[in-house]
C-alpha cells in the first residue's frame, strides 16, 4: 500500500549535494543520526515544558522536516560513502523509535488532546517499526509496507501541531483522527508481517 515513504528516493536526490558536502567535511553517518535524535529530544522537551505555547507547537513540523532530511542523509552517507557500521544500524532503528516517542508523547500533555490515544498511536508506531525489523530476523528484508509508516506518523503529528498552533481547539477531529491512526497502524503491522512471511515462505 502507498505511503509517504515512497517519496524518499526523490527527497534523497535533492539532498545529495548536502550529503556529499558533509562527507567531505568528515561528518559521519552516526553523527547525523545522533543529531536527529538530539533535535527530536530537544523539541519534545520544549513541548512537554510548554504544552500551551504556540511556538513550541509550531516548531514540531519544522523539526520533523529537518529530522526527515537528516534521516535521509545518514542513510546516503552510510551507503554512498562507505560508512555502514553495525552501530549505525542499531542507532538508526533505535533512534527513530526513541525520537518518535519523545516528540509525540508530549502531545498528551496538551489540554483537550485525548492523551490515551496519543499514547496508543506511539505504541502502535513502535510495534510497526518492530514488525519491519523482525522481518530481517526471519530472513527477509527490512519491511516498509504502508499504509501508516514513520513518515505518515510524522505528517499526522506535524499537521496536528500546526492546527493547534494556529488556534484550532482540540475536539472531535482529534477523537476521530487519532483512533483512525491507530487502526491504520495495526493494518500496517499486519501488512509488514504478511510481507515478511510471503518473502521468506
Amino acid at each position: 500500500m502507498a505511503t509517504i515513504y515512497d517519496l524518499k528516493p526523490a527527497f534523497q536526490r535533492l539532498l545529495r549535494g548536502p550529503s556529499d558536502a558533509l562527507a567531505r567535511a568528515g561528518v559521519t553517518a552516526n553523527q547525523v543520526t545522533l543529531s536527529a535524535l538530539l533535535l527530536s529530544c530537544a523539541a519534545g522537551l520544549l513541548l512537554y515544558l510548554f504544552p500551551l505555547e504556540s511556538l513550541a507547537l509550531a516548531l514540531v513540523p519544522v523539526v520533523l522536516f529537518l529530522r526527515m532530511a537528516l534521516n535521509a542523509i545518514d542513510g546516503m552517507l552510510a551507503r554512498e560513502h562507505d560508512m555502514k557500521t553495525r552501530l549505525g544500524a542499531l542507532l538508526n532503528e533505535l533512534g527513530d523509535v526513541v525520537s518518535d516517542a519523545v516528540l509525540y508523547l508530549p502531545f498528551a500533555m496538551i489540554p483537550g488532546v485525548p492523551g490515551r490515544w496519543v499514547v496508543l498511536v506511539v505504541v502502535t508506531g513502535i510495534l510497526t517499526e518492530m514488525a519491519g525489523v523482525v522481518s530481517v530476523q526471519v530472513g527477509g528484508s527490512r519491511r516498509y509496507d504502508g499504509p501508516f509508516g514513520k513518515s505518515d506518523r510524522a505528517f499526522l503529528f506535524g499537521l496536528i501541531a500546526l492546527l493547534l498552533a494556529a488556534g484550532v481547539e482540540p475536539g472531535l477531529w482529534l477523537d476521530v483522527l487519532l483512533p483512525s491512526a491507530c487502526a491504520l497502524g495495526v493494518l500496517t503491522i499486519v501488512n509488514r508481517a504478511r510481507g515478511a512471511l510471503s518473502e521468506t515462505g
